[in-house]
């Protein structure tokens, strides 16, 4: 019993405006906040992440109830918005800034991420290795406000792009219309 402590999930899954939808609306999800992670600048832009120069990653930092929603449904729920097999970025959108990880903040995250990633890769679902990173949690650096939850102020334009990105497309194919 967690006492209605709130934990916190970090993960990188390409564009960040693709990675809140998934997980915004769900039970025990408290908040969902775009931002950089994993780099050695202070306070990074958007236009300094995007050049690769920062080592950042664009990422979702996920506040969630334990009790309401397991750090494994999450992480489950993180394999399906992903090519967990393209360590070069995540469908359209190319380079350091769009890698795969899964940052955990404690030795329980690192366990249930190792062991679903095991898991994963032993299932056959894919033909090449799982190559998502897992990786301690760095500071986290919320992204613009314009950012934020990017697929309610722009709903057509955030439908297009995961459309045309190829994501929708590869989540449909490779997970099916879960």
């Amino acid at each position: 019993m967690n006492n209605g402590q709130f934990e916190v999930a970090t993960f990188a899954g390409g564009c960040f405006w693709c990675m809140v939808h998934p997980f915004d609306e769900l039970p025990g999800i408290e908040n969902v906040v775009s931002g950089y992670t994993g780099g050695h600048v202070e306070n990074p832009t958007y236009q300094q992440v995007t050049t690769g120069m920062t080592g950042h990653t664009e990422a979702v930092q996920i506040t969630y109830d334990p009790e309401k929603m397991p750090y494994k449904d999450l992480v489950e729920i993180y394999w399906r918005q992903t090519d967990p097999t393209d360590a070069s970025g995540q469908f359209a959108d190319r380079g350091s800034s769009y890698r795969p990880v899964i940052f955990y903040h404690n030795e329980e995250q690192k366990k249930i991420a190792e062991a679903s990633k095991e898991a994963l890769q032993n299932s056959s679902r894919f033909d090449r290795p799982i190559v998502t990173s897992i990786e301690p949690a760095q500071p986290f650096y919320p992204a613009e406000d314009y950012h934020q939850d990017y697929y309610r102020k722009n709903p057509l334009h955030y439908k297009m792009y995961n459309r045309g990105s190829g994501r929708a497309g590869f989540i449909e194919q490779n997970w099916g219309k879960e």
